[in-house]
């Protein structure tokens, strides 16, 4: 179809049905299957409208390759991808939804660490006494090497993290984090806190496009504008 226009949404969770009730609001009514896992979706009296559930790392990707025309994911995972696929991705607007903040957090029992300066010393210390760097575990590295190395801590190596980051500095496999959170509860509730000045990022939900898509994507754009 021509005019056909896909758009990416997040395939589970709050963020899914936030990111549904987006459109909702604008009069776009969804059409399901009811085959409990199927991964698309269509909108009542709008054909050329295709929806895909996807995860929200991969939302992004897929606008970046012009898979998808528009999408809804979140703030930091466009800003931990390349920049040439940022480049690519534009804002079309902000959300209301999927605040949340990337941190640096450390141990509770790190008493003398309280701020980012606190943990270059601790880095040179341990790189001079025992040879060895700070281990960080995160799944934003590209956003976690940016902050670091501009708050000037370089004594470091990245970990990187393929499930509950939180865990990693009490199972040896790092001395800190970097990590989401929305409330800062499952860090407190893994003897974890956010350094003072250890905010990397705000982010939030947003509704991305591609900007290879821009001029053809307007008249729909406003009409769920309007």
């Amino acid at each position: 179809m021509k005019d056909l226009i896909t758009i990416g949404l997040p395939s589970k969770g709050r963020l899914k049905e936030k990111a549904e009730n987006f459109f909702v609001k604008k009069g776009l009514k969804f059409t399901k299957s009811d085959k409990e896992r199927n991964y698309f979706a269509e909108i009542e009296n709008r054909s050329n409208i295709k929806i895909i559930y996807l995860h929200a790392k991969e939302i992004i990707q897929r606008l970046g390759d012009g898979t998808l025309d528009l999408g809804i994911s979140g703030l930091d995972l466009l800003n931990e991808s390349e920049k040439s696929l940022r480049n690519k991705i534009k804002i079309k607007c902000n959300l209301d939804f999927g605040n949340a903040n990337l941190v640096v957090a450390v141990p509770n029992d790190w008493i003398d660490v309280q701020t980012i300066a606190d943990l270059e010393e601790i880095s040179f210390d341990m790189r001079s006494n025992h040879n060895k760097r700070l281990r960080v575990a995160t799944k934003y590295p590209n956003l976690t090497n940016d902050f670091l190395i501009s708050k000037g801590v370089t004594q470091y190596k990245l970990v990187l993290s393929l499930g509950a980051t939180e865990t990693y500095p009490f199972i040896g496999s790092s001395e800190i984090i970097t990590d989401i959170t929305s409330t800062g509860k499952t860090l407190e509730d893994n003897n974890l806190r956010v350094l003072k000045d250890g905010l990397i990022l705000k982010s939030t939900a947003c509704l991305f496009l591609a900007k290879k898509k821009a001029a053809i994507l307007q008249p729909f754009l406003k009409s769920i504008s309007e």
